[in-house]
């Protein structure tokens, strides 16, 4: 993967993206085809289901970075036999990178609903984080969020929550105690038990 350095005063999304992806591209390359079928922390997905996801989710935001629409209304089958999604992943995910270090990226909206660049870009941050924890505690594979990506997420997390709940993105939240991780706080905060196991 490329390697990003950060540069501005804030971290740089891009920066963010590529310790994300760091993280969730060995667990996807860690998933078993005997683990396909299982399910997941996300109700209606199960293993396979939700690496379609992912992966569809990282080509999209790929096509939001450079202020172009996305399509997001139905979800490309490609876990396949005799096809290596392990490895298209993980290019996906260093284009993704890419994409939100291009210049300009995080400037101004874009999206349908002409969102902030940045605020579109933490949804990315959060879906790559959030769905690869899914898989690997899916799959029982050991996950570890980057510090600098929860320090991000919980703040930006907290603030899209509200209308994240009320277009259904998100579930209720889910109460933790005191001395919760920042890992736990986000994943309640997108209404997954953080002790949730298969």
């Amino acid at each position: 993967m490329t390697t990003i350095s950060p540069t501005a005063a804030h971290v740089p999304v891009a920066v963010l993206l590529d310790a994300a992806a760091r993280q969730a591209v060995p667990v996807v390359r860690g998933i078993e085809d005997d683990a396909l079928s299982a399910p997941t922390p996300c109700a209606d997905y199960d293993v396979r289901a939700l690496v379609d996801h992912l992966h569809h989710v990282v080509v999209q935001f790929q096509e939001l970075a450079a202020k172009r629409a996305a399509d997001f209304s139905t979800t490309p089958s490609v876990v396949r036999p005799g096809t290596d999604w392990r490895a298209a992943f993980a290019r996906e995910a260093d284009a993704l990178v890419a994409a939100w270090a291009a210049p300009g990226a995080e400037e101004g909206t874009t999206g349908q609903m002409e969102m902030p660049a940045r605020t579109v870009a933490h949804m990315a941050l959060l879906d790559l984080t959030v769905h690869a924890w899914d898989l690997a505690v899916a799959t029982g594979q050991s996950y570890e969020a980057d510090p600098s990506v929860l320090t991000e997420l919980v703040g930006a997390v907290e603030a899209m929550a509200p209308q994240a709940r009320e277009y259904g993105v998100f579930g209720p939240e889910v109460p933790t105690p005191g001395h919760a991780t920042e890992l736990e706080r986000v994943l309640a905060l997108t209404g997954r038990d953080p002790r949730w196991r298969a």
